[in-house]
């Protein structure tokens, strides 16, 4: 099954490449099976309407479903080199398109965002706009400088990204160390209970942020637990507090009326703890093509 039945090859008309990175080594947690998800995922779509919810018909997508990316669970350079060539040759293939990644772990995201804003001839317009309940700011965890808790510092490392273009949004649960070197970096983020300020507010506040820089374009990482998990059970850290799905659902779709979306992920689903009725996976797969539609809307 493939997502929403996409085709397969992609061409020179195509836009959005979806592929799974079907990979969860570097998550701090036994607990959590995120490395099925992308499989999940795909099938899940066979029991949802071909609409999106503001009539799109699906199939009209210009659209693709690579398949997921072969992974070796425990080798992490390797799987750092086969990813950056899978998406080099997405881009050789085709440089217009916009990648949909579907993980997998959170660290998942770091080999993508490399790969994305390596091609960008205008680095330093360039932003990345990460929904995630933690700051995943540590130095090192568990097995060492990549994991699933470093994520937003090996984005960071970047040598196009800054405190100036990177924000993080929805987070609830920050630990001492990741505070104190978020702190010391001046890594803005923006926490979840500003939300009770008005959801216009929050909009507003990471508008401001990115067009502050002049960033014109962003990637997007979501982590399913920036949601509640009354709504999204199905994730390792279920951290009470999060968005609702009208409320990322708005801001996905207005942040897309002011940056140029070039590429996205959702990440860190784990199906064995879903509910019986696959609300998680439901969800996710909702999100995405919600997402893709609203990116298809305002950039023709």
């Amino acid at each position: 099954m493939r997502f929403f039945d996409f085709r397969e090859e992609l061409n020179k008309d195509t836009r959005f490449v979806v592929f799974g990175i079907p990979w969860d080594y570097l998550t701090s947690s036994d607990l959590p099976n995120s490395s099925i998800a992308p499989g999940k995922i795909r099938n899940i779509t066979n029991d949802i309407g071909y609409t999106t919810e503001l009539g799109f018909h699906i199939p009209n997508f210009q659209a693709v479903d690579v398949g997921d990316i072969k992974i070796e669970p425990t080798d992490v350079e390797l799987n750092l080199t086969t990813i950056d060539n899978f998406l080099k040759k997405l881009y050789n293939q085709n440089e217009e398109i916009i990648p949909v990644m579907i993980g997998g772990d959170h660290f998942c995201t770091y080999p993508v965002v490399k790969v994305v804003g390596d091609q960008l001839e205008k680095k330093e317009e360039f932003g990345v706009l990460i929904f995630d309940s933690h700051l995943d700011f540590y130095q090192e965890w568990d097995k060492g400088v990549y994991s699933h808790a470093t994520i937003s510092h090996r984005i960071y490392d970047l040598e196009y990204v800054n405190n100036k273009n990177l924000l993080i949004v929805g987070t609830r649960d920050i630990d001492i160390e990741e505070f104190n070197l978020a702190s010391s970096e001046n890594i803005k983020y923006l926490n979840a209970y500003h939300i009770i300020d008005g959801l216009d507010y929050y909009i507003d506040s990471i508008k401001e942020f990115f067009k502050k820089s002049n960033i014109k374009s962003l990637y997007v990482s979501i982590d399913i637990d920036a949601l509640d998990p009354s709504i999204a059970p199905g994730t390792g850290y279920a951290i009470p507090g999060g968005f609702s799905y009208r409320d990322i659902w708005k801001i996905l779709k207005e942040i897309t009326e002011y940056f140029n979306i070039v590429g996205f992920d959702l990440v860190e689903v784990a199906p064995n703890l879903d509910l019986e009725n696959k609300m998680t996976c439901i969800l996710a797969a909702k999100l995405i093509v919600e997402f893709m539609y609203f990116i298809r809307s305002n950039n023709l």
